[in-house]
């Protein structure tokens, strides 16, 4: 019963990764096709949170420092 709770979060974090990942994709794709600077994706909704993930364990290591 673990092994299947264990195995249910490990694929829901997948699953949300290749969402946000695809989101992300198609803002790049959007900003090309405007022809909006390469920063641009970065700057919309999917870019932060990936940013965010990016950027959480940088600040939690030099927290606890």
């Amino acid at each position: 019963m673990n092994a299947i709770v264990e195995a249910l979060r490990l694929l829901s974090v997948l699953l949300a990764a290749a969402i946000l990942g695809n989101w992300f994709l198609a803002e790049v794709r959007a900003a090309r096709r405007r022809g909006r600077p390469w920063y641009t994706a970065y700057l919309s909704a999917p870019g932060l949170l990936i940013l965010a993930a990016l950027a959480l364990p940088l600040l939690w290591w030099l927290a606890r420092r």
